[in-house]
């Protein structure tokens, strides 16, 4: 039975999991001390316009600017007179032009958060863009009948003008009035905001994005799903608001999980969790894959390691290959791993086994709520992949660059950092005017440099007639360093300060990107944060009524 289990216990950190009895199949975890703006709709300001990008720079009172393509802006903010089809984007806005954006990428590394002013607004069952007139449609996950059907009772609804809406998979099978009930909600939403936009000055905020527990529920929840067991009240409670009345049908489905046994130890995921950090995950066979990131690309390879099961090499490759196209599958939705990936299988000789593990590859991918788009097996061994990305990777939460060697994962050992600092000496010595160098280092450094190339020092010192002062700091560690010049007529040459005097002390205010404490500008506060629907949502067919809240204790929930 699948499950959609609530993690709430520790107050920094929401999780979230959908199982299949004990197997985990996705994971959402929301962290507190970072916020995510995808979805957020902002009242924003042009603050420069690049011709050449084909795109503005937005104000939308976050530190840093969003970027808008001309392509996102829609033509009601166009301005009157210009010729849609032939326009530029000089040509169609100006700088200090407010307009509502909505955020479709977030913030990554040093790109600013992507934005759109074709908004969408997410229901139970519905998608509605209010300014897209032809963006309608079903999502490309319903087809057959099913398909056909949900567009009969689509073309029922009341579309006001010049909007459309999209279908979602959870809107198969209902009625025309949960569609419209659920319409109805959407355009309720879409008036506030537009008002709000109307009566505030821009930048400012507009409308927050739910709450993860109403995104999950509305996002994942499935006929398929028999319980949602939340660890506590406050988020019970949540759940069991939001479902009265989206999904009355169903509240009875969540329940209170009140053993002493941790959620996620009772169902053995939270190992499972661990892997989705991990550069290498263990495959069934003995084999391995291996996920890297760079700046271009996520590496994916797969390794047969100590995988022996087939009767000979191809045999070998081709069930290593099939394992690991279900698990790189399953990671891509646990990480959230979004761009181009690669994937680098075992090679194999026969096609048909090629053929195998594309089409296995192609079913895992299936399950997954992002847009895929998946090339063929190369020549060299190679697939392609592009994934959409739906929210922020997994380990950019809870992950920083490490200060030490920078996010390469290597540093120089400590004799090529010490010829390097040697060769910097050396460099800065031959300036002009240049009397002295402090050069901080670390101690092995430093023992080395004083050791096996103290002769080196010394032909620096007597040939350029500059004094070379080495300081072993126990507070650096390689590949870091700091070498200071002093001048002829640099007064601390005067001071007699011996050289332990002049280690320096660690810095204490260290503030790394992405670390908690890097985030000091207060949040901004939506104009609109919640409307409640007017009326629950139309129960077709009657369900034995349980109560809901129900506390489970550890056995019922390891059924």
């Amino acid at each position: 039975m699948k499950r959609m289990l609530f993690n709430a216990t520790h107050q920094e950190e929401l999780r979230v999991a959908i199982v299949d009895g004990q197997k985990l199949i996705d994971l959402d975890i929301e962290t507190a001390g970072r916020e995510q703006r995808k979805g957020n709709i902002y009242k924003g300001v042009i603050t420069r316009i690049e011709p050449g990008l084909e795109a503005c720079f937005v104000s939308y009172g976050e530190e840093r600017h969003g970027f808008l393509p001309f392509k996102e802006i829609a033509r009601g903010f166009f301005k009157d007179g210009v010729d849609v089809r032939s326009a530029r984007i000089q040509d169609a806005v100006y700088e200090g032009q407010e307009l509502i954006v909505q955020v479709e990428k977030e913030e990554r590394g040093n790109k600013g958060a992507a934005l759109t002013t074709f908004v969408s607004l997410a229901g139970r069952y519905l998608v509605l863009m209010p300014n897209n007139p032809r963006g309608g449609g079903v999502s490309r996950r319903v087809e057959g009948e099913e398909r056909q059907e949900l567009r009969e009772a689509m073309d029922q609804l009341n579309v006001p003008q010049g909007m459309s809406i999209i279908a979602r998979t959870a809107g198969i099978g209902r009625s025309v009035e949960e569609l419209q009930w659920d319409l109805s909600y959407l355009l309720q939403l879409w008036t506030a905001i537009d008002t709000a936009a109307k009566d505030n000055a821009a930048p400012i905020l507009i409308y927050l994005e739910s709450s993860l527990v109403i995104r999950a529920i509305r996002d994942y929840f499935s006929p398929e799903i028999g319980e949602i067991l939340i660890d506590t009240e406050e988020i019970a409670e949540q759940a069991t608001a939001f479902m009265s009345v989206v999904m009355p049908d169903n509240v009875q489905r969540v329940k209170v999980y009140k053993d002493d046994i941790p959620l996620f130890s009772r169902f053995q995921i939270e190992h499972q969790i661990e892997t989705a950090y991990a550069r290498t995950v263990q495959l069934p066979s003995g084999g391995a894959v291996v996920i890297d990131h760079t700046e271009a690309l996520v590496a994916v390879d797969v390794n047969s390691a100590r995988s022996t099961r087939g009767a000979d090499i191809e045999e070998t490759a081709m069930r290593t290959n099939l394992e690991a196209a279900d698990e790189v599958a399953r990671q891509l939705r646990l990480r959230d791993l979004g761009g181009l990936i690669v994937i680098d299988f075992i090679d194999m000789e026969d096609n048909k086994n090629q053929r195998l593990v594309e089409q296995r590859l192609r079913d895992a991918l299936h399950f997954d709520r992002a847009r895929v788009q998946m090339g063929k097996i190369s020549r060299f061994g190679l697939t392609e992949l592009s994934r959409q990305r739906l929210r922020p990777a997994l380990n950019e939460g809870s992950h920083i660059t490490c200060p030490r060697c920078n996010g390469t994962g290597v540093i120089r050992d400590a004799e090529s950092s010490a010829l390097h600092v040697l060769r910097l000496l050396q460099e800065e010595a031959m300036k002009e005017n240049t009397a002295a160098l402090h050069a901080q280092v670390p101690v092995d450094v430093a023992t080395f440099l004083l050791n096996e190339k103290r002769a080196d020092i010394t032909k620096i010192e007597s040939r350029l007639k500059v004094n070379l002062v080495l300081i072993p700091n126990k507070n650096l560690e390689t590949p870091h360093h700091h070498i200071e010049r002093l001048r002829h007529d640099d007064p601390r040459l005067d001071n007699a300060v011996t050289s332990f005097q002049l280690v320096e002390a660690p810095e204490t205010d260290i503030s790394y990107p992405g670390s908690k404490e890097s985030e000091s500008k207060p949040r901004q506060e939506a104009i609109v944060k919640s409307i409640t629907h007017a009326q629950p949502a139309p129960v077709v067919a009657a369900t034995a009524p349980t109560a809901a809240g129900t506390a489970v204790t550890g056995p019922t929930a390891a059924q």
